[in-house]
C-alpha cells in the first residue's frame, strides 16, 4: 500500500511538477514516478524537486531502495527545451547538481526505462545505480540537434562508463541506442520484454533488500569515491570502508549465518 510522501522541506515540493512519490513501507521501497504522459517532459522546476526528494528519501528510515520509473509508453523524451532560454548561464551551469542526486543518495537507486529516454531523462538514469531497459527502449543525448551539448552530467558519466570512442559516437552524432545495445555496451544491467519490466524491477528490488543496508551504503560510497581516483588511492578508499564494516553488527551476523548455514537477518547497524 502506497503511503503519502512526507517532507521536512515543503516549499519547493509543495506541488510536485510532473512526477509523484509512492512509498511502500512494507517493501521498504520508494518509487519516483514520472507522470506527465505521453512524453513525460521534464521541466526546469522538476529538476530541483528531484534533488530535494532524493535527499528526503535518503533520510527516510522506512526506505531501503528507490526506483525511478514512468507512466505510459515512454520514460521521457527529455527536457522542456524553451525553458533553457529563460535561465541564466550561471543557473544552467549548475543543472548537473540536481540531476546527480541519485548518485549522491546513499541508498541503491534503480531506473526502470521503457520507450524513449532522451536528454536530461537519460542523464538522470545514468546517475542511478542500476538501469533495466526493454527491447523497445531508446536511449540518447540529442543535444547536438539543437546546437548544444549535454549539460547535466550525461556525457561525462558515459565517458567513464563506456569509454571515449563510444561516448563520442553517442554525443557527437546524437546517436540513439536500443535496449539490447545498452546492455551490450554496459549501460544497462538487463534488457527484458516490455511486459516484464515491472517484474524485473520488483525482482531486483527484492534481491537488493536481502543484503545489509549498511554494507550497500559502504559499497556505493566507496565505488563512487574511487571512480575518479588512481588505482592505489581507490584501494585505500576500499580498505577504509572495509575496516569500518569490520566492527558492524551486520558483519557479525553475516559471519554467524554463514557458519551456521542459515539466512542472515541484517539490521543495518
Amino acid at each position: 500500500m502506497a503511503e503519502t510522501f512526507q517532507t521536512s522541506i515543503p516549499d519547493i515540493v509543495q506541488e510536485l511538477d510532473g512526477f509523484r512519490v509512492e512509498i511502500d513501507a512494507a517493501r521498504e521501497r520508494a518509487d519516483i514516478v514520472l507522470c506527465r504522459p505521453p512524453l513525460n517532459i521534464v521541466r526546469m522546476k522538476q529538476r530541483e524537486q528531484f534533488r530535494v526528494v532524493f535527499e528526503e528519501l535518503d533520510r527516510n528510515d522506512a526506505v531501503r531502495i528507490i526506483v525511478v520509473r514512468a507512466e505510459g509508453k515512454h520514460f521521457s523524451s527529455g527536457g522542456e527545451i524553451p525553458g533553457f532560454m529563460e535561465q541564466t548561464p550561471e543557473h544552467v551551469a549548475e543543472l548537473a547538481k540536481n540531476i546527480g542526486a541519485p548518485e549522491r543518495c546513499r541508498k541503491p537507486v534503480v531506473a526502470a526505462i521503457q520507450g524513449y529516454c532522451f536528454g536530461v531523462a537519460f542523464e538522470l538514469t545514468l546517475a542511478c545505480d542500476f538501469r533495466i531497459v526493454t527491447e523497445e527502449t531508446r536511449l540518447g543525448l540529442p543535444e547536438q540537434r539543437i546546437g548544444m551539448i549535454p549539460g547535466s552530467g550525461g556525457s561525462i558519466r558515459l565517458l567513464h562508463m563506456i569509454g571515449i570512442a563510444r561516448t563520442k559516437d553517442m554525443v557527437m552524432r546524437a546517436r540513439r541506442l536500443n535496449g539490447r545495445e545498452a546492455l551490450e555496451w554496459g549501460i544497462a544491467v538487463s534488457c527484458v520484454p516490455a511486459d516484464r519490466l515491472a517484474a524485473a524491477t520488483d525482482a531486483l528490488v527484492d534481491e537488493l533488500r536481502g543484503f545489509s543496508a549498511l554494507a550497500q551504503r559502504a559499497a556505493k560510497g566507496a565505488l563512487n569515491a574511487a571512480q575518479d581516483a588512481p588505482l592505489h588511492a581507490g584501494m585505500e578508499i576500499e580498505g577504509n570502508a572495509y575496516g569500518r564494516l569490520r566492527s558492524s553488527d551486520d558483519f557479525r551476523e553475516g559471519v554467524d549465518s554463514f557458519v551456521n548455514k542459515r539466512k542472515p537477518e541484517f539490521t543495518g547497524s
